[in-house]
């Protein structure tokens, strides 16, 4: 067993011990064990399985991403402090300064892909347990032979194996004309997918600062460049894959969706569509509508008293006091009083 294989044997495991697990479920619901159908609808376990267990790290993602937002300002003072310095020098210095700023706020550029990191040996375990099922091949765990020669055999209208690829089809002789468009169709709903989950995520949940980043920009070309990896790449992948691939990007949609619109990120364009939603509702106190945008009016900080001590507030008081205190008349006024009887007056006619 080479290395790639060591690695994903205990992955290659728990993916048989869930697809068995489902398939030996439907089963005793009376579905066929043999269709294809059965086995489609155990992928679909095993993603709700796989994805469910990823959501603490899709929580962590979320964070991250805000603690990205925050940092956002301060990395772009660094940008600018070593804009047009293309000297080595420069460029370590700012790497430098840059790594610190992650270390010291606790962020990490990469968490944003951490639960599609986590995915991609789950994505090869089932991809290698599909290969080797459809050579009638036991697997390394719970699919025995009689098991892996049922999803080997397995197939889709009776016509599209599960283990077969449009390259595949496209290359057999003669061509397998319903499974290059069953293949076709589904790396057409798996590119969709995956390029309007992005999309929605740069539309509605960044902020105007981060997008005038040099990074927002890049991802931008990424956005438009990923679609045309996957669309060709997508081609050589084996339907049962496909199936994987695609119920786990319609997954991420929807729950990007949720997020986006329930907890968006603070000075994004979903976030003041909820505080309109909410607005309307009458949950939001205090709005005030300036156009389009709706501006929550925040409360004053009061203003904090310092603290004085002893010697000091005696000080004030007896400075308080003086002020306070009515002026005792002075003796030539209070000499000409008491001859006269009378107030000076000011001239004399």
């Amino acid at each position: 067993m080479d290395i790639i294989g060591t690695i994903l044997w205990p992955l290659k495991w728990a993916v048989e011990l869930i697809l068995v697990a489902f398939h030996w479920l439907f089963t005793n619901l009376g579905m066929d064990p043999a269709a294809g159908f059965t086995w489609v609808l155990s992928i679909v376990g095993l993603v709700l399985v796989v994805r469910a267990a990823l959501i603490p790290l899709f929580v962590k993602q979320i964070k991250n991403q805000r603690k990205m937002m925050e940092v956002a300002p301060q990395l772009k003072k660094i940008q600018e402090k070593y804009k047009g310095k293309r000297d080595q020098l420069s460029r370590e210095a700012m790497s430098r300064e840059t790594m610190d700023l992650y270390k010291r706020t606790g962020t990490n550029p990469m968490g944003s892909c951490l639960p599609l990191l986590v995915q991609m040996p789950i994505f090869f375990a089932l991809f290698s347990v599909l290969r080797e099922a459809a050579n009638g091949q036991a697997g390394v765990g719970p699919l025995n032979t009689t098991l892996a020669k049922l999803f080997g055999d397995a197939s889709l209208f009776d016509l599209a194996p599960l283990h077969s690829s449009f390259q595949d089809a496209m290359n057999a002789d003669p061509q397998q004309t319903g499974v290059m468009v069953i293949a076709a169709v589904m790396v057409v709903l798996m590119t969709g997918s995956q390029f309007f989950t992005q999309l929605q995520i740069m539309s509605k949940n960044i902020s105007d600062e981060t997008k005038a980043s040099p990074m927002f920009k890049q991802q931008r070309i990424l956005l438009y460049l990923l679609p045309f990896v996957f669309l060709f790449s997508g081609f050589a992948f084996p339907l049962g894959v496909m199936f994987y691939w695609l119920v786990s990007n319609i997954w991420t949609m929807v729950q990007q969706f949720l997020i986006i619109r329930n907890m968006p990120m603070p000075g994004t364009e979903a976030a003041k569509q909820r505080e309109e939603r909410l607005a309307r509702k009458g949950k939001l106190d205090k709005l005030e509508a300036k156009g389009d945008t709706i501006v929550v009016e925040e409360k004053k900080p009061t203003q904090r008293t310092q603290p004085v001590g002893k010697n000091r507030a005696k000080k004030l008081s007896q400075q308080g006091r003086q002020v306070n205190a009515p002026k005792s008349p002075s003796p030539t006024s209070a000499a000409k009083k008491s001859t006269t009887g009378e107030p000076e007056t000011k001239g004399k006619k």
